[in-house]
């Protein structure tokens, strides 16, 4: 019989970084460009990269036997695992089919979830895909697990310095610490060609920097706008950003977070009634 539960919460997230990476003031040495057009312009200081010895599984699976062993998991406990990344080295066999190897040691092989794709989205994208599944009929009462990681490699180039590597693995249930709203949410999807991988023999994307950091404004512009609608339809009370404790922010650089927030701060005023 379904279940409606009334929380879906984070109880816990391991973080993974690799013990190596290049510095920024190194790096604008080494581009010869302006000082601070790196560190400061974009707000970067260190740029993580992987090892010659780790890869997208390699990576995932550290992330996740690290949540497993400090949280002391019942990997039968577990009913769906999924994982969020644009860092293919397979154009068939999903990242998920590596770190689910550890499941199958214990015999728990009954785990649905697959891999989500998409650019720097496909991690919110296996993470809401937890969040529904425990927010819906097909829930079993078991707990899920989403791991997120990519690594950020570019060609010469503005988009260079934005680079790194690391992988995040979360465990998804019922009444934890950080829950979820699953009530409203807003989404802006469109087509654009500002990054892409159709050659997959090249580790390297085509970046239009540009028109990237112009689809970032537009998406956050939309989202936010439509997502204060849908607040005020449910809390006539709700005052945007007055009403929100935290925001988080997909990073592209440091300094597009703090001209993101100043824009949602624009919004608001433009949206503002002439009274307030």
């Amino acid at each position: 019989m379904a279940r409606k539960v009334e929380n879906v919460d984070i109880l816990d997230m391991e973080l993974y970084f690799p013990s190596q990476y290049v510095d920024e003031v190194d790096l604008e040495k080494f581009d010869a460009v302006d000082t601070g057009k790196y560190t400061f312009g974009l707000g970067q200081s260190k740029m993580g990269f992987r090892s010659n010895r780790e890869d997208i599984n390699s990576v995932c699976l550290t992330a996740l036997h690290r949540l497993i062993e400090r949280n002391n998991i019942n990997l039968r406990d577990i009913g769906r695992l999924e994982v969020g990344t644009e860092t293919i080295i397979d154009k068939s066999k999903s990242v998920k089919t590596f770190p689910v190897t550890l499941f199958a040691k214990e015999g728990a092989t009954d785990v649905e979830g697959m891999d989500s794709t998409n650019a720097c989205y496909g991690g919110t994208a296996a993470l809401f895909n937890a969040i529904n599944w425990v927010d819906s009929s097909s829930w079993d009462g078991r707990k899920a697990i989403v791991i997120a990681s990519d690594f950020g490699v570019y060609g010469k180039g503005p988009a260079r310095p934005t680079g790194g590597a690391g992988a995040i693995a979360m465990l998804i249930r019922t009444d934890a610490p950080l829950v979820f709203d699953c009530g409203v949410r807003a989404s802006y999807m469109t087509r654009a060609y500002d990054f892409y991988k159709p050659d997959l023999a090249c580790e390297f994307p085509y970046v239009d920097w540009k028109l990237t950091i112009k689809c970032y404004l537009n998406a956050l512009d939309n989202c936010y706008n439509l997502l204060c609608k849908k607040m005020r339809n449910v809390d006539s009370n709700f005052k945007g950003l007055l009403s929100l404790y935290d925001m988080l922010f997909h990073k592209p650089n440091c300094k597009l977070v703090q001209k993101s927030l100043a824009r949602v701060y624009c919004n608001d005023s433009l949206n503002a009634s002439p009274n307030v």
